[in-house]
Parts: C-alpha cells; sequence; structure tokens
C-alpha cells in the first residue's frame, strides 16, 4: 500500500521538530475526532441515499398503478361508447324531451313578452299621469318609449322580421301615446283660446300669461321632437292658432265657392293668404318670440327661422293647405298649358313673397326654402318646360313669318351704330322674356335644361337662317350657283341697286345684336353665377353621363363652351353661340367688301375705257381754271353709285365696321384706277389734270360720310401730283424755286438718292423712286 501523499504533507507541517513530539497525543486526539465526525457525516448521507431510494421506488410504483389504472379506465369508456353507438336509447330520450323543450321556450318567451307589455303600459301611464300640467315630465317615459319601438323595429330586421305583432303594437302604442299627448295639450290651449275669442282680437294687443303658459307647454312637449327631426316640424302651439284661418281657407278655397276656380288662384288664394300673415306678423312676433327663444337659441336649430320666428311658424303651419289648393290646382293647369305657364310664374311671385318678406327658409337656413314651385316642378317640370318651349318656337315662327320682320329698323339706334332687323331686335326680346321664366328657378338642372332646350334652340334656328339667307345670296351671285339651282328675276332684280348690301347689312347687323346681346348677358349675375354653378358640377362630378338633368357631359359642353369643365375660367355661357353667330358677320362683312368692290368696279366700267387722256389742249390747267374743270361725263355713273352706297351703308353701318368696309373698298379703286388708269394710258397737261379733278371729285364724295376716308386713295393722289407738273414755270413764280416736269424727269432719273429728294420735296410718301420713274413716263410731254 502506497503512503498517501496528504498524509505524508500533514505529518510534515505537525512535526517539523523534536519537541512536537511531545504533543503527539493531542495531535491522535485531534486526528480521531476529525475521523469520527466523518464517520457520522458518511453514515448520515448513507442514510439519505437509502432513503431518496427507497422513496423514488414508491412513487414509481404508484405512477405504474395509475397508468393500469387510467389503461382500465380508457378500456371501460372504449367498451361504453361501443354500447352507446350501438343503441338507440340517448335519441329517443332527445325526442322525447324535444317538446317539452319547446314549449317551457313558449311558455319563456311568453313571460317576456308579458313583462314587456307590462312595461310599455308603465310608461304609458306614466306618461298620461303628467299631462296636461308638466308635459317635460311626460317626455321621459315617452322618450323610453319611443327609444324602445325603434330598438324592436332595428331587432326585427336582424332576426328576420320576428316578433311582428309585437313590434307593430309597441309601435302603434307609442304613436297613440304621442297622438293622445297632443291632444291633451292642444285641447287645453285651444279652451283657453276660446275663452279669448280668437282670433278675434286686437292684432296689436298682447297675450295673457296663460296664453303664453300654454303656448310654452306645447312647445316643451315638441323639442325633442324638433331637435331630432330631420325633416320640418310645425310648431303644435301654432298648429292650434292656424286651425281656425286653415278652416276659413278651405270654405273660400277649396269648396264649391267661386274663389275656389283654380283659375282665379292668383287673384283671389294669394293675396287672401299674404294678407292674413301681414296681419298677424307682428302680432306673433311681439308676444311669442321670446318663447321660442327660450326654448330654441342655445340649440341646433338656433339658425332655423322656423323655430326661432313665430312669424315663420305661422307660415309652416299654414302652408299645407297651400300646399293642397296649388296640387289641386295643378291638376287643371297640367291640362292647360298656358293657363300653366302663368301658374308656375305666379308661383314663383308667390314664393318669392314668402321669402322675402318674411324671412322663410323652410327650416334649410343654408339653402333656403324651395318654395311650393319646386316641389310642383318635382313632379311636372317636364311638362313645363314642353309648354314653355312650344310657345316660345310659336312666338319665334311668328316673328320670323311678320311682314317686317327682314326689315331693317333704323330706329333702333342712334347714328353711327349697326342697325339690326325687326326680327333679330324681337328675337333678343324673346330670348329675355325666356330668361324672366326661369330665373327664379331654384334647381340648377331646371334652369340648364331651359338655357339648351328653349334659348339656344332659338338661337340655333336663328342662326341657321341668317347662315341660310348668306348661302342663297352666294347661290345668287355665283355663275355656277345660278346655273344649277336656279335663279328668279324677281331674286336677281332684288339684288339690283342697295338690294345687295341691304341683304347682307340684314344679316351682319343681325348677327351683331345677337351677339352682343350675348355678350351682355354673359356679364350679368344670373347667368355669371349659372355659369359658375355648371363649372364647379362639371370639375366635380364623376358621372360624364349624366352632368346635370339627364345630360351628358359631351351635350352640355357641345353646346355651351368647350371649356366646361377645364381650368380655363375665360368661358361663358354663350361661348359656342357666339363664335358660330361670329363667323356669320365676318361672312356677312367678307361679302359686303366684295360686293362694293364688284359694284365699283361695274360701275367704273366705262370710265377705264375713256381714251382723251393724251390729247393736247391749250387751255389753262392750272390756278382757277383747274377749279372750273368739270369731272369726266363717264366718271357720273361712278359718283352716283359711291355717293348711293356710301349713304346707304352710313345709315345701316356702325361706324368702324362702316369705315373698315369701305378702306377696303376704296384699297381697291385706288388700285383700279392706278393700274386701269395711270399706268394704262399717256397724259398730256390737260388729261393729267382732268384725271386729277376726277380723283378729286371722288374723294369729295367720300369725305362727305367718311371724314380722312379719301386717305385710301392717298398713292394715287400723290401720282397725280408728280403727273401734273408743270411743262414750264409759271411767269409769277420763280423759276428756280418752281417743280417743272424737266427738273422732275432729270433729277429722278438721275439716281435713288436725288429721286428721293424730289419725292420729298413734292410731299410724296408713299412712292419710291422706281414709282415716280414710271408716273412721269406717262406724260406725253417727256415723252416727247
Amino acid at each position: 500500500m502506497e503512503p498517501d501523499i496528504r498524509v505524508e504533507d500533514y505529518l510534515d507541517d505537525k512535526l517539523q521538530s523534536t519537541t512536537d513530539f511531545d504533543h503527539l497525543d493531542t495531535l491522535l486526539n485531534s486526528v480521531e475526532h476529525q475521523r469520527s465526525q466523518l464517520q457520522s457525516q458518511l453514515d448520515d448521507a448513507t442514510k439519505e441515499l437509502q432513503e431518496a431510494r427507497r422513496s423514488s421506488g414508491e412513487r414509481q410504483a404508484a405512477l405504474a398503478a395509475q397508468i393500469d389504472q387510467f389503461q382500465k379506465l380508457q378500456q371501460s369508456i372504449d367498451v361504453r361508447l361501443k354500447i352507446v353507438a350501438a343503441s338507440d336509447a340517448p335519441d329517443e330520450a332527445i325526442r322525447r324531451l324535444e317538446q317539452p323543450m319547446k314549449q317551457l321556450q313558449k311558455v319563456d318567451l311568453a313571460h317576456r313578452y308579458l313583462l314587456l307589455l307590462q312595461h310599455v303600459q308603465e310608461l304609458r301611464n306614466a306618461a298620461r299621469a303628467h299631462l296636461p300640467l308638466s308635459p317635460k315630465a311626460a317626455l321621459k317615459p315617452y322618450t323610453e318609449l319611443k327609444q324602445l319601438s325603434l330598438r324592436l323595429r332595428e331587432l326585427q330586421g336582424a332576426a328576420d322580421g320576428a316578433a311582428v305583432h309585437l313590434v307593430v303594437h309597441v309601435e302603434s302604442v307609442t304613436e297613440a301615446l304621442w297622438d293622445e299627448m297632443k291632444k291633451t295639450m292642444w285641447s287645453e290651449l285651444e279652451a283657453v283660446l276660446k275663452k279669448r275669442g280668437w282670433p278675434n282680437v286686437d292684432p296689436e294687443s298682447e297675450v295673457d300669461d296663460e296664453w303664453i303658459q300654454c303656448f310654452e307647454k306645447l312647445v316643451d312637449l315638441q323639442v325633442p321632437e324638433v331637435l331630432y327631426s330631420p325633416t320640418l316640424v310645425t310648431l303644435l302651439p301654432m298648429d292650434v292658432m292656424a286651425q281656425i284661418f286653415v278652416k276659413e281657407f278651405r270654405f273660400h278655397f277649396l269648396s264649391d265657392k267661386p274663389t275656389s276656380n283654380p283659375q282665379g288662384i292668383n287673384a283671389h288664394c294669394f293675396p287672401w293668404f299674404l294678407s292674413l300673415l301681414d296681419k298677424w306678423e307682428v302680432f306673433f312676433r311681439e308676444n311669442l318670440a321670446p318663447v321660442l327663444a327660450a326654448k330654441f337659441s342655445q340649440t341646433e336649430v338656433s339658425n332655423k327661422m322656423v323655430y326661432m320666428d313665430p312669424g315663420c311658424a305661422f307660415i309652416a303651419s299654414m302652408l299645407p293647405v297651400m300646399r293642397e289648393k296649388v296640387n289641386v290646382t295643378m291638376a287643371e293647369a297640367v291640362k292647360d298649358p298656358a293657363f300653366l305657364s302663368s301658374l308656375l310664374g305666379q308661383l314663383m311671385t308667390f314664393d318669392d313673397n314668402i321669402r322675402s318678406g318674411y324671412s322663410y327658409d323652410g327650416g334649410d337656413p343654408e339653402n333656403g326654402w324651395e318654395g311650393l314651385t319646386g316641389e310642383v316642378l318635382n313632379t311636372h317640370f317636364r311638362t313645363w318646360l314642353e309648354a314653355e318651349k312650344k310657345f316660345a318656337l310659336e312666338r319665334f315662327n311668328g316673328i320670323m313669318t311678320s311682314s317686317d320682320a327682314r326689315k331693317i329698323d333704323y330706329d333702333f339706334a342712334v347714328a353711327g351704330k349697326t342697325k339690326p332687323t325687326f326680327a333679330a331686335v324681337r328675337v333678343a326680346d324673346l330670348l329675355r322674356s325666356v330668361t324672366t321664366q326661369y330665373e327664379r328657378l331654384r334647381r340648377f338642372s331646371h334652369k340648364l335644361r331651359f338655357l339648351i332646350d328653349i334659348q339656344l334652340a332659338i338661337l340655333d334656328d336663328y342662326h341657321d337662317h341668317l347662315k341660310g339667307t348668306l348661302e342663297a345670296y352666294q347661290t345668287m351671285n355665283s355663275t355656277v350657283g345660278r346655273a344649277f339651282v336656279g335663279v328668279t328675276k324677281e331674286q336677281l332684280a332684288a339684288l339690283e341697286g342697295t338690294g345687295a348690301l341691304e341683304t347682307l347689312c340684314k344679316v351682319y347687323g343681325s348677327a351683331d345684336h345677337i351677339i352682343n346681346a350675348l355678350h351682355d348677358w354673359s356679364n350679368e349675375e344670373f347667368f355669371v353665377a349659372l355659369w359658375e354653378q355648371l363649372q364647379a358640377r362639371a370639375k366635380a362630378n364623376e358621372d360624364q353621363s349624366n352632368l346635370a338633368g339627364g345630360m351628358s357631359y359631351d351635350h352640355v359642353k357641345d353646346r355651351i363652351s368647350s371649356v366646361v369643365g377645364t381650368e380655363d375660367d375665360s368661358g361663358v355661357l354663350f361661348d359656342e353661340t357666339i363664335a358660330a353667330y361670329t363667323m356669320r358677320r365676318k361672312r356677312a362683312q367678307e361679302f359686303l367688301t366684295q360686293t362694293l368692290i364688284q359694284t365699283q368696279k361695274k360701275a367704273f366700267a366705262a370710265y377705264l375705257k375713256h381714251p382723251q387722256w393724251s390729247t393736247i389742249s391749250d387751255e389753262p390747267t392750272s390756278g382757277e381754271a383747274y377749279y372750273q374743270l368739270a369731272p369726266t361725263a363717264e366718271l357720273d355713273e361712278p359718283l352716283t353709285v359711291l355717293k348711293r352706297d356710301l349713304d346707304f351703308l352710313s345709315h345701316a353701318l356702325g361706324t368702324a365696321v362702316f369705315r373698315r368696309i369701305w378702306r377696303e373698298a376704296l384699297d381697291e379703286v385706288n388700285n383700279m384706277l392706278w393700274s386701269d388708269v395711270l399706268m394704262a394710258n399717256n397724259f398730256a397737261a390737260s388729261g393729267a389734270a382732268q384725271f386729277r379733278r376726277d380723283v378729286d371729285a371722288i374723294s369729295s364724295v367720300v369725305e362727305r360720310y367718311i371724314p380722312d376716308g379719301s386717305s385710301a386713295l392717298a398713292s394715287i393722289k400723290e401720282a397725280l401730283r408728280l403727273l401734273n407738273l408743270p411743262v414750264e414755270a409759271l411767269e409769277e413764280d420763280s423759276g428756280e424755286t418752281t417743280m417743272t416736269l424737266k427738273k422732275a424727269v432729270d433729277r429722278v432719273f438721275t439716281d435713288n438718292t436725288e429721286a428721293k429728294k424730289v419725292l420729298e420735296e413734292l410731299d410724296v410718301e408713299s412712292l419710291s423712286p422706281p414709282h415716280a420713274r414710271q408716273i412721269l413716263q406717262r406724260r406725253v410731254e417727256n415723252a416727247g
């Protein structure tokens, strides 16, 4: 056995010297004591280990026993399940219990029904008990009953319509209770009114406290209904006070009395209604306004005049019977378009009187009261629209077939303004009258329908008439057109003289008048607001197939303006119509210019063939002798035609277009005189003077009608200044300073610089040096 190294270390530590052997007994005792302690600990650990092993064995045995017991129980359950599955006893038991369970459910349901019905009756009795002394207290059980009724109806929907009788019963009890409560309070106020002799009281008198208290009680009863109703609620106390007037109304206007005649609604019914309001308005406001203000001023209906103003509340109570009268009248009016048209206008006036005269808002402070007109048009708008369209088209056809329709109305405007035809003036008036028919309508779609279906339709028809007139004129002035279409002698004769100009002036003046009228209307508040509404709706509307009144976006855009629905805000309601009429006006102006040019060319035909310009004469042509010259005989007809056309157009056209047309025509005359006379002939001094005298005569006629209008002849007049240079200077003139023909020729043909100096000295601005050379070469003296 090898020695333990730890024992050796221990002994070396304790026995380091001989003296340490003296304490050997003590050391041995200490070692023995430690050994005995270690042995004791070892024995204890051995016992604990044995105990743990024994406990573990017991637990394992118990777990094994439980597992065995569970397996036996599971086997037992499995066996029982097999037995149950093979047996029909449970199904039979269930079938036997079904009927008793159903009966129990019915009994329970019936019990619940009885409790609910008992609760409904208790609420009903509680509400009754507070009337008529305390309507506010009565409202609490009634409100609970109303909420119960609404809740039952809501639950019934979720339960596929179950408990029909219960829901109907609770609703009927609720409605009957409300009617009973109103009747009770109604009777109380009615008794008070009867004692005061209502309505035989002074409209300027004050009501007593009992009257006020009864009024206030009825309002208290209605406060919840007013606050939570989505529609207008007439105030019960007002209904009580209005009932006598309702009966009187029925007696006069809904009976067999002559005043009940539908045709007399505007003569009798409306004035009676308005006079009644005028009589009692101040009475109601001064006596009852504080009560309504106390009840509703701090609520969400404080902005509704029907609840804040007793006068408006009175109107609300009276309107149902008036509505009944209007409906009865409309039933007759739809059979008579003329009566229907006048009735709608009268009804709109009545609505306006109610709104403006009494500040009645119909319970809609934002949009205002739509009026009885709005209610009627919800049903009869299409009938009314067709009637108005028929009347308007009949009037239009009457205008167009009248004897003076195609005559120019020279008295329509002052001098210097374009004159329209009588037809154009009357068509514009017709369109204005149509506007008055619908401008008071409140629904946008209705207004847009009137605009498109009536006004634009008439404008289109009149535009087609003007277009047809221009096409007929073009055909008669075209060789090809006359050959294919055929033109009568009468038609050609109508274009003689100023006939052609008159035809064109009628088209121009009519188109101009309609254009000006449309521009003026486009700036009016009504049409501006209608345009803004259209733009807002077009931008916001996603359904392009129905922009308004069943009309698609494309349809409205084609008839109104191409900028509808865009960000371009420069458009107006009549954009497309103005554009169409502007094209007709422009075309008429072009034809006028062409006609003037053709007329002048025809008139000047003989003058252009005058052969005597180069004849040399010894007679003087300057000074006084020039002014004694008479215009060429061949110029008489051109001057006559020129004066005739100037005179006619000066009366028919406005100054601006008159000058514009003649400027172009005179430019052509200037070119004609230049090319066909000046450049086509040689001139002696006498011929040049005669030509200049002729041009002065033409200028004189033009200046008489168009101040400074002869400026269009500036180039021919300056050319004649060159053409009329004297062959030699007069005796009284200095030979050095006078520009003679020879001097001018010598200098003009020197070079362009010298030529320009000559032109400047002669105050010639429109001619160039080449022109000057051509003109000077026309003088026979120079050629010689």
